[in-house]
C-alpha cells in the first residue's frame, strides 16, 4: 500500500521526519518497506537558490554575452557570464550553482561546472524558465519579485515542496488502515497526537434543491449489499483537478483522469472507502437497482472488457441493464464522460465475501475490491457520500438535486468483548497500569463501557474487522504499548488463552478413505439397525447389552449393531451374489451398546460405567443403563487380489495383504510403535490385536466360517476393526524431524528353529529388550516348515539393522550384539540358530 507523506500531514500534525514516522510505523504492525523521496518536478530543482545581480558588463570579446558578479548568499559573490539579453544589476534571478544537474522542458539533463566561456571564468548558470523545466518560454532569464534572502532555494520560492512515498506491506487482517486516515489513527494512538480538523465535522452542504430525487434505489439483496447511500447532483463541470489533488494522487502512483473521476480516487485513498460516480443520464428510468442479474448476462466494464456474470455476481443496475459490478469494477457506457452535467455519486458497504468471490470468478483485483474484501467500515458510507458531495461542488460546481439517501435497514452493531486485566498482564508479560490501558484503548477507538477492576467490557467498532476475541483487543494493547518496551526476562516463555486446536476428525477421515481408495478399496456405507442373531453370535466378545429398538420394522432390523462386522459381510455378499467375487470395502461408522445395570456391573470387573464424558449424543436409558456410540474403522477383504488375465495369475487375499493395508493406515495416522497380541477367538480364526499403551487399536484376522456363513458368504474373509475414537486421541498433526545420520546401517541374518507356537512378536520384541541402543529395525524375510527340522517345529530367517548414530560401527561391537541376541533366543525361547 502507498501512503503520501503529505496527504497523511493532513491528518495528523507529525513534526518527525519519514524515516522516524517509517519505525513507528512498523513498531504498530505497519511494516514499511520502502520510502522514497518524490520530487514535484524532475530534479526538484536541487541546487537552484536565488541571488542577486550585484554588477553586470558586457564581456571583452563577445558582444552578446555579460559579465555578472552575483549574490547566492555565499562569502563572496560568484562570477556568471550570461547571455540573456535582459539581465542587468539589480534583478533578482533563479541561478543554477556549481553541481546542479538541470532538467529542461525539451532536451536532455546537463550538470552545470565551472568554466571558461571566451577566457573569462564562469561559476553557475542564471537560468530562464525551460531551462529548469518550469515553462516553454526562453525570451530571457526569469526576474523574479521576492524579498527573500539571497541563497534562498528556488524550490521554495516556487512552492515546489518535494512529497515522500510510504510503502507498507499491509497485511491482510489490517484493514483499518487500508488508507492515509486509517494509517493516521495508529499514528495518533502511537504518538499520542490529535488528529487534525474531523474530516467528518462536514458543514451543511449548500445549493440544494430542496425537492425529490429524480433517482431511486432499489436493494434486493441485503445480506450482499448492507448499506447503500447515494445523492444526485446537477449542473456539474467536468475538468482537470487542481495541482494539490494531482499531487497527491501522482505521488501514490495514480494518473488523474477528472476532477469527478479524481474526487472518487480521493475518498478512496484518503478514507479507504471506495465509491463511484455515474453518469446520472445513463442511468435509465430513473432507478438504481442493486441485485444480481441472471447466469451470462453480458457485461462490459470501464477497460472495454466484455464479461459474463457469473449468476452471483452483485450488480448496481438501473431499469434496464446493469452499471457496475457493485465493490469492483464500474461499466463502460455509464462511467464519466467530459460532457456530463448530472452525476449519482453511490457509496456503499457491500459484505467482504459476495466481492471477494466476484473480484476471483473475473480475475478483477482493483483498488475497491482490495478493500472491500477485506472488510470497509458500514458506519463510513453516509459520512463519505457528504464529503463527495461537497467536494464536487467546490471542485465542479453544480446543484445537490433532494435529500442523500441511505438505505440501511439492519444496522450492525459494535462487537462487545469482555477483557480480563489478568490475561492483558500475563499474554504482554509485563504489568501495565490500568490508565494506561484504558488510554490506548481509547486512542484507537475502543469504547471501555464497564471495569470493575478484574473484567473490562470493551466496544469495538466494526471497522477493526481484525479484533473479535479478548486475545485480539490484547494484541491490539501490545502493538501499540510498543514490543520494544517489553523487558526480556531469564526465564523466557510464551502463553495463549485458548486451547490447542483438537484434531479436524472430518479432515483425518477423508485423509484415511483417499489413502484407502488409492490401494484399491472401495467404500461402503451400511446401516446401523441389524438382526439380533447377529449380535447374540458375538456376545461374547462385545461389552454392555444390544439395544433393542422401541417399534421394529421387521425382525431383521429390530436392534443396533454391536460390531461393524455382519454389516459389511451383507455387503459383500450383495455383491458376491451378483458375481462380483474380488472385493475390497472399507465403512467408518459406529456401534451401539447399553451399559448393565451397576449391581451387575460391581460384579464383573471387565465391565465399567460409562462416564458422562465419554458419551457422544447418548441420552439417558429408560432402562437404568447408558447408551454408548463408538466409531470405528472397518475393512473387509475376500476374493483375489486382482482381476485374474493372461499376465496376472489368479490369487487370493490373504492375511498379510490385510496387514499391509493396516499398517498403510496406521502409518498415516503417524502410529509407529505398538504391541500386538492373539485376537480374539470368538471372531476370527486367527488373527492379531495391535495395542498401544496397552490399549487395543485393532484388531484383524480371518473372519470364522461360522459367521460368515450368516451373510451366505461362502468364501474366505478378512476383517479388521479399528478404533477409530482412540486413534484420532493419539494422531498429532506435528511433523517431527531429525537429522539424517552420517553413519551407515549394518544388517545382519538369523536363522531361527522355533516352536510353532512362538511367534515373530515375540521375536521381534525380545530383540529390541536384548539390543536397546543399536537395533534399528527387525524383519523376517523367510518362514520355512517340514518333516526335516521336526514335529512342531519352524523356521525364521530373520534380518536385523544396527545403527550407532554417533560413530561407525566396528565388526566387534557388531559380533557383540549379535551374540547377545542368540544367546536369549536360545535361552527364552528355547531357539536352535543355524549356522
Amino acid at each position: 500500500m502507498k501512503i503520501s507523506f503529505n496527504w497523511l500531514k493532513d491528518f495528523i500534525d507529525i513534526q518527525q521526519s519519514p524515516e522516524e514516522i517509517g519505525k513507528v510505523l512498523t513498531a504498530t504492525g505497519l511494516e514499511v518497506e520502502a520510502i522514497e523521496k518524490i520530487d514535484a518536478i524532475q530534479g526538484g530543482l536541487a541546487g537552484i537558490v536565488l541571488g542577486e545581480v550585484l554588477t553586470c558588463t558586457k564581456h571583452p570579446d563577445a558582444d552578446k554575452l555579460n559579465i555578472t558578479t552575483v549574490d547566492i548568499g555565499g562569502e563572496t559573490p560568484s562570477q556568471i557570464v550570461c547571455g540573456a539579453s535582459n539581465v542587468a544589476a539589480g534583478q533578482k534571478v533563479v541561478v543554477a550553482t556549481v553541481g546542479a544537474v538541470l532538467y529542461p522542458t525539451s532536451g536532455e539533463s546537463f550538470q552545470i561546472k565551472k568554466a571558461k566561456i571566451r577566457g573569462v571564468a564562469s561559476e553557475g548558470m542564471i537560468c530562464a524558465e525551460d531551462e529548469i523545466g518550469l515553462g516553454n518560454s526562453h525570451d530571457g532569464i526569469m526576474v523574479l519579485n521576492t524579498d527573500l534572502p539571497n541563497g534562498t532555494p528556488a524550490s521554495k520560492y516556487f512552492n515546489l515542496e518535494g512529497d515522500y512515498l510510504i510503502e507498507i506491506g499491509l497485511t491482510p487482517n489490517r484493514a483499518d488502515a487500508a488508507s492515509h486516515y486509517g494509517v493516521a489513527r495508529d499514528l495518533k494512538a502511537a504518538l499520542q497526537l490529535p488528529m487534525n480538523n474531523d474530516p467528518f465535522s462536514i458543514p451543511e452542504t449548500s445549493n440544494i434543491k430542496h425537492q425529490t430525487s429524480n433517482i431511486n434505489i432499489f436493494v434486493e439483496n441485503f445480506e450482499a449489499c448492507p448499506r447503500f447511500c447515494g445523492v444526485e447532483i446537477e449542473g456539474i463541470e467536468v475538468k482537470e483537478s487542481p495541482e494539490w489533488l494531482k499531487k497527491y494522487l501522482q505521488t501514490i502512483g495514480l494518473n488523474p483522469i477528472n476532477n469527478i473521476v479524481d474526487i472518487t480516487n480521493y475518498i478512496c485513498h484518503g478514507f479507504g472507502q471506495p465509491m463511484h460516480a455515474f453518469d446520472a443520464d445513463e442511468i435509465l428510468g430513473n432507478k438504481i437497482i442493486v441485485q444480481v442479474p441472471e447466469k451470462d448476462t453480458p457485461f462490459t466494464t470501464l477497460d472495454k472488457t466484455e464479461r459474463k456474470l457469473s449468476g452471483f455476481d452483485l450488480m448496481i443496475c438501473n431499469a434496464q441493464e446493469p452499471m457496475g459490478i457493485a465493490g469492483v469494477f464500474g461499466g463502460m457506457k455509464s462511467g464519466i464522460k467530459e460532457n456530463t452535467n448530472r452525476v449519482f455519486l453511490e457509496v456503499a458497504y457491500f459484505n467482504p465475501a459476495w466481492v471477494r468471490k466476484t473480484a476471483q470468478f473475473h480475475g478483477l483485483k482493483t483498488d475497491a475490491s482490495f478493500r472491500y474484501e477485506r472488510g470497509t467500515d458500514p458506519n463510513m458510507p453516509p459520512k463519505m457520500v457528504r464529503l463527495a458531495a461537497k467536494m464536487v461542488q467546490e471542485l465542479a460546481g453544480g446543484t445537490i438535486v433532494g435529500d442523500f439517501q441511505d438505505i440501511y435497514p439492519n444496522p450492525i452493531q459494535n462487537l462487545e468483548i469482555e477483557v480480563k486485566h489478568k490475561h492483558i498482564n500475563r499474554l504482554i508479560g509485563k504489568n501495565l497500569d490500568d490508565r494506561l490501558i484504558k488510554r490506548i484503548l481509547t486512542d484507537l477507538d475502543i469504547t471501555v463501557l464497564e471495569d470493575d477492576g478484574k473484567v473490562m467490557k470493551v466496544s469495538i467498532p466494526p471497522y477493526r474487522v481484525d479484533v473479535t476475541r479478548e486475545a485480539d483487543v490484547i494484541e491490539e494493547i501490545l502493538r501499540i504499548y510498543g514490543f520494544d518496551n517489553i523487558e526480556l526476562s531469564e526465564n523466557l516463555r510464551s502463553d495463549y488463552l485458548s486451547d490447542f486446536p483438537a484434531v479436524d476428525v472430518n479432515a483425518l477421515q477423508l485423509k484415511i478413505s483417499e489413502a484407502l481408495a488409492a490401494n484399491g478399496f472401495n467404500e461402503v456405507m451400511n446401516l446401523s439397525l441389524t438382526k439380533p442373531a447377529y449380535n447374540a453370535a458375538i456376545k461374547e466378545s462385545v461389552k454392555g447389552e444390544e439395544v433393542p429398538m422401541l417399534n421394529p420394522l421387521s425382525e431383521d432390523l429390530s436392534v443396533m449393531r454391536q460390531s461393524m462386522l455382519f454389516s459389511g459381510l451383507e455387503s459383500l455378499a450383495y455383491n458376491i451374489n451378483r458375481r462380483q467375487k474380488d472385493l475390497q470395502f472399507f465403512e467408518f461408522g459406529r456401534t451401539y451398546s447399553k451399559a448393565m445395570n451397576n449391581e451387575q456391573l460391581t460384579m464383573n470387573n471387565e465391565k465399567k460405567i460409562i462416564s458422562n464424558k465419554e458419551q457422544s449424543n447418548t441420552p439417558p436409558s429408560g432402562a437404568g443403563g447408558l447408551y454408548k456410540e463408538t466409531r470405528h474403522l472397518a475393512l473387509w477383504l475376500t476374493g483375489n487380489r486382482q482381476s485374474e488375465t493372461w499376465l496376472n495369475k489368479k490369487e487370493n487375499v490373504t492375511f498379510h495383504d490385510l496387514a499391509s493395508a493396516i499398517q498403510r493406515v496406521l502409518k498415516t495416522l503417524k502410529v509407529k510403535k505398538f504391541e500386538s497380541i492373539e485376537a480374539d477367538k470368538t471372531i476370527f480364526s486367527y488373527g492379531l490385536t495391535y495395542l498401544i499403551n496397552k490399549k487395543p487399536v485393532v484388531s484383524f484376522g480371518q473372519v470364522k466360517p461360522n459367521l460368515t456363513k450368516m451373510t451366505d458368504v461362502k468364501q474366505t474373509v478378512f476383517y479388521a476393526d479399528f478404533e477409530w475414537d482412540y486413534l484420532c486421541k493419539q494422531y498429532s498433526e506435528k511433523l517431527v524431524y531429525q537429522e539424517v545420520s552420517k553413519f551407515p546401517e549394518v544388517r545382519r541374518d538369523l536363522s531361527l528353529v522355533i516352536d510353532k507356537n512362538i511367534s515373530f512378536e515375540q521375536i521381534k520384541q525380545l530383540a529390541f529388550k536384548t539390543e536397546k541402543n543399536l537395533l534399528q529395525e527387525v524383519n523376517v524375510f523367510d518362514v520355512f516348515e517340514g518333516e526335516s527340522l521336526g514335529a512342531n517345529k519352524k523356521s525364521y530367517s530373520v534380518s536385523y539393522s544396527l545403527q550407532d548414530k554417533e560413530k561407525t560401527l566396528t565388526d566387534e561391537v557388531i559380533d557383540r550384539s549379535m551374540q547377545k541376541l542368540m544367546s536369549n533366543y536360545e535361552k527364552e525361547l528355547g531357539a536352535v540358530i543355524r549356522k
